[in-house]
């Protein structure tokens, strides 16, 4: 599952690793795509109205605000998956999402973590058969992809946030530890002690430099760290997006074809898009509009949560609180 919404956007600048031929080629095949916009149809928040910046007609590259549904698949299909993952090999589930809202300008982004534990009114989704899933009250967020997929998840976000969906990101399990790989590893402080036999993952308090394997179990950590609650979770989650925009920025993939060629296959290998995003070209054009962004300018915040009166083992939208954040991101 992906636990870096910040990654996979700076991640995409090394796309460009594929100067033409047949690197090009097995680049751009390795990406996969579903089309949200014709499963959704036009019953859906507006698109943000576009006010051209001064610079924009100087650059043909993007620059208005955007925001993408960004997912962790925790799919257990694939021997890869298996062995870091376990568990049911017939399903999939998205334990992380986060909202990537980049603003106008493309130089400050602001990611927001759904706990996957909130509980929503989850809408009639379309399914591939030509049916649909029925309107569900109190359902676990996370619950959307279990039923409808990619399309389920992104309307399920936009009917909690009344915010338009721009593009869709996913990333599986083998995916995020191949490319953490890719970059040498992760440098990572920790401030607690880490002792969790779910993810397997035992960790002293203090600075680390983590492989795949060990990036993906602090990730998946919860049972280890304060009250083992997905909350805690998030914590851990949005430190390694931090960690790996700092990790990208301090290494130099343009001086090392073999290492930028790595990395782009493991990100292409492991994404699934919309139908906006689905080619080495689109994804270039987003990452090349990311040059101007920083690790620092990349804030990361949890959806506002209280505890759920109907269960404490699960928390629903703190209001006012959730519905500000979610105005300002429109």
């Amino acid at each position: 599952m992906l636990k870096a919404a910040g990654l996979t956007l700076a991640g995409v600048l090394v796309a460009g690793a594929a100067a033409g031929g047949w690197a090009y080629w097995h680049l751009n095949g390795n990406i996969k795509s579903v089309d949200i916009d014709q499963a959704l149809g036009d019953d859906r928040p507006p698109k943000a109205t576009v006010t051209p910046s001064p610079s924009a007609s100087e650059s043909p590259l993007p620059t208005e605000a955007l925001n993408i549904l960004v997912l962790g698949s925790d799919s257990r299909s694939g021997k890869e998956n298996q062995a870091l993952g376990g568990g049911d090999s017939t399903g999939a589930r998205s334990d992380t999402a986060m909202v990537v809202h980049l603003d106008a300008g493309r130089t400050e982004a602001t990611v927001v973590s759904i706990p996957r534990d909130t509980l929503v009114t989850r809408p009639s989704c379309p399914l591939e058969d030509g049916g649909s899933t029925a309107v569900a009250y109190g359902a676990m967020f996370n619950s959307a992809y279990s039923v409808g997929g990619p399309a389920c998840a992104v309307k399920t976000v936009e009917s909690i946030t009344n915010v338009r969906m721009d593009h869709y990101i996913e990333i599986d399990f083998s995916g995020f530890a191949k490319l953490v790989n890719a970059l040498g590893g992760v440098t990572v402080t920790t401030d607690e002690d880490i002792d969790d036999s779910s993810s397997h993952l035992t960790l002293k308090a203090g600075t680390h430099h983590l492989n795949g394997k060990q990036a993906l179990a602090l990730a998946r950590t919860r049972h280890g760290i304060g009250d083992g609650s997905d909350l805690d979770r998030i914590g851990l989650q949005q430190k390694l997006v931090k960690a790996l925009l700092e990790q990208i920025a301090s290494t130099n993939l343009l001086t090392s074809p073999a290492q930028l060629y790595k990395v782009a296959d493991a990100i292409t290998g492991s994404l699934t898009t919309d139908t906006g995003l689905d080619s080495l070209t689109e994804l270039m054009s987003l990452g090349q509009s990311l040059k101007g962004l920083s690790a620092d300018q990349v804030k990361t915040v949890m959806m506002p949560v209280v505890q759920a009166p109907s269960n404490h083992n699960r928390v629903v939208a703190q209001e006012p609180e959730a519905s500000r954040l979610w105005k300002s991101l429109r």
